[in-house]
């Protein structure tokens, strides 16, 4: 299952009614930025550290069998299906229809059966609200419920928080970890060119379901778990932040993320048609998928 490269990929089209590409993920404390995101990235940037990291993963384990619930693909969706992301500037949608949105724009584009499969399962990581609470930045219930563990842009904790690669850099002195001289120079608990999957990024939904597609067998290629684990890495794949840290071969990795990152972003549209009877009349193609990937039935979450 050897994908061809990202060069050879057909460009793609944007799916956003009247906003141009320049107007996406405009982030800014005085031009218009909703106040939410805003106290997301303040919250993100304040309580995302090494320590906290740590504490999630182990709270998120797969590790000798240890999962929180069997659910179905489809009953996951259901769980997710009034979950808005609070990190979104661009549109407020219920996360079910922005997957759908992501799958079908990679359709549409011809684009191979398990990248469609990747759009579409690329956020459920978010399903982690069922067993977060506000306080550790995970409350998908409440209308303002805490999140910055769930979504936003991520950055590697454990060293220092570039301040040219993130949005809003002022919230970096926030960060305890960037007060401790163990964590935050350039390199900080990391080696010369220790490779993509050495680094620690902010805990959120990404990492959590490339663990769980992982801790399933998911017969996903790695191009495929790479654009799930670091689509959100905007300071790596978007700024070009970590490059010392970065191995030969992760090179490439990116240009995988940054061809996925097109269609995550662009296809978000208010408008789209893809509610009630169409969204139904899809899901026999994608539970296709999802049975050929070997994530049919009931699977550890």
């Amino acid at each position: 299952m050897t994908p061809s490269t990202p060069s050879n990929f057909q460009k793609i089209q944007t799916n956003a009614g009247t906003k141009t590409v320049e107007e996406f993920r405009t982030y800014t404390q005085d031009e218009g930025t909703p106040a939410r995101v805003i106290e997301h990235y303040r919250d993100m940037r304040r309580f995302q550290t090494l320590e906290f990291y740590e504490r999630m993963e182990k709270k998120y384990s797969f590790e000798n069998g240890a999962y929180r619930k069997l659910m179905t693909i489809e009953e996951a969706f259901v769980e997710l299906e009034n979950y808005i992301d609070a990190s979104d500037p661009d549109l407020d949608l219920p996360n079910l229809l922005h997957l759908l949105q992501t799958a079908e724009g990679i359709r549409k584009a011809n684009h191979p059966d398990w990248l469609q499969l990747t759009g579409l399962l690329h956020d459920m990581g978010k399903i982690m609200f069922l067993w977060g609470s506000g306080e550790d930045g995970q409350d998908g219930y409440s209308p303002n419920g805490k999140q910055w563990a769930l979504g936003g842009d991520t950055f590697v904790v454990g060293c220092r928080i570039p301040d040219e690669a993130v949005v809003f850099p002022e919230f970096n002195e926030l960060n305890p970890d960037m007060h401790d001289e163990r964590y935050n120079t350039t390199h900080g608990i990391y080696e010369l060119n220790c490779g993509l999957d050495a680094l620690k990024f902010a805990w959120g939904h990404d990492e959590y379901m490339y663990r769980m597609l992982v801790a399933n067998d998911a017969k996903l290629p790695r191009e495929a778990l790479d654009m799930i684990r670091y689509h959100s890495a905007y300071p790596w794949h978007d700024k070009g932040a970590y490059e010392h840290l970065m191995k030969d071969g992760d090179f490439e990795r990116m240009k995988w993320v940054q061809l996925f990152n097109k269609f995550d972003l662009y296809t978000k549209d208010g408008d789209n048609e893809l509610r009630g009877d169409k969204m139904q009349e899809l899901w026999p193609y994608y539970k296709g998928l999802i049975e050929k990937y070997g994530l049919g039935g009931k699977l550890k979450w």
